[in-house]
């Protein structure tokens, strides 16, 4: 049912719903739907997806599509989510289902660049102190490191600063993470953005991702789950048709929820829509064991370094098998 097709059912049972620019008195601790036609329906919002919300209206619930809807305001604000902090992150609980747009404004600023003299990736912040997560390999080998962030200004926009004083905290190859920190250039905390508290992913699940693919920052792509224990050489990757360039590497892959289900970092050559992200349970684990990883200027082999072993050069049987018993 269209977004258009509720309004009417709702103007004939009675409903009024305000005019654009209607500042008339509403009920105390009332949702407010804002629809892009401009007119705002009050209520309670009962649930909300990245495609619909359902407002309870009284006598009726009504369903709006997210298409349609211009703005959510809720009563109680943020009050309902409640915040648990970790080891340098946090984790969040009743968070709402929105869509990749309102996502984008909410967390969006929380997603950085991060340039060395070879390339540059994509990282996010974790914690309002500056602590934000890439991948090993887009440090790799580099202590020359500068970010460009993005600070949310009070008429909306958002405003670019680099930042040159970027602190290399811990790198993990094998697993392919590095944690570095910056400092707020006006020393206020930085936004950032919740780890999820559990793996629950489902193939099918919508996921975006925010990044800076060949240059080109503060992208967003969208797409699902394809699998969620895809395996790479011993460790166990998401999977995503989620667009992943060159520029992603590092940068976060969100659920609707708004939370860091993991950290994309590559992408099949000559091949569509496979995406591959290090699953949150990794970041998690990297992030409180930090201090067996940590990066030591004077020596940039410091930290656990899983080498491969060498490839096998003779594949038959040891010499000394080699006799007449036949064994």
């Amino acid at each position: 049912m269209s977004t258009q097709l509720v309004l009417s059912l709702a103007l004939l049972a009675g409903f009024s719903p305000l005019a654009p620019g209607d500042d008339t008195a509403s009920p105390a601790q009332a949702d407010v739907i804002i629809l892009k036609s401009g007119h705002r329906m009050e209520g309670t919002v009962i649930k909300r997806s990245d495609h619909r919300v359902w407002l309870d209206v009284g006598p009726d619930v009504l369903v709006f599509e997210m298409t349609d809807v211009a703005e959510v305001q809720n009563a109680q604000g943020i009050s309902q989510i409640k915040r648990t902090e970790d080891t340098l992150f946090s984790t969040a609980s009743n968070l709402p289902e929105l869509s990749a747009r309102e996502h984008a404004k909410i967390i969006g600023s929380a997603v950085i660049k991060v340039s060395t003299p070879a390339g540059l990736g994509s990282g996010v912040i974790i914690n309002p102190e500056g602590y934000a997560i890439t991948n090993a390999h887009v440090v790799q080998g580099e202590t020359n490191l500068r970010t460009t962030i993005w600070l949310p200004q009070t008429d909306g926009t958002l405003k670019r600063i680099e930042i040159e004083d970027v602190e290399l905290i811990a790198v993990n190859n094998h697993i392919d993470l590095a944690l570095i920190r910056i400092k707020h250039p006006e020393g206020k905390p930085f936004d950032c953005a919740p780890i999820v508290m559990q793996d629950g992913l489902e193939i099918g699940q919508p996921v975006f991702a925010i990044g800076n693919p060949l240059g080109l920052e503060r992208t967003m792509t969208q797409g699902v789950v394809s699998t969620t224990s895809r395996n790479f050489d011993g460790l166990t990757y998401i999977q995503t048709d989620t667009a992943i360039n060159p520029g992603n590497s590092g940068g976060p892959l969100f659920n609707t929820r708004g939370e860091i289900v993991g950290i994309t970092n590559m992408g099949i050559r000559g091949g569509e829509s496979l995406g591959f992200a290090i699953p949150a349970r990794y970041v998690k684990d990297f992030v409180r064991n930090r201090e067996a990883f940590a990066f030591d200027r004077n020596n940039p082999n410091s930290g656990n370094n899983y080498l491969k072993p060498p490839p096998r050069k003779d594949f038959q049987a040891p010499p000394q098998l080699k006799d007449a018993s036949g064994g």
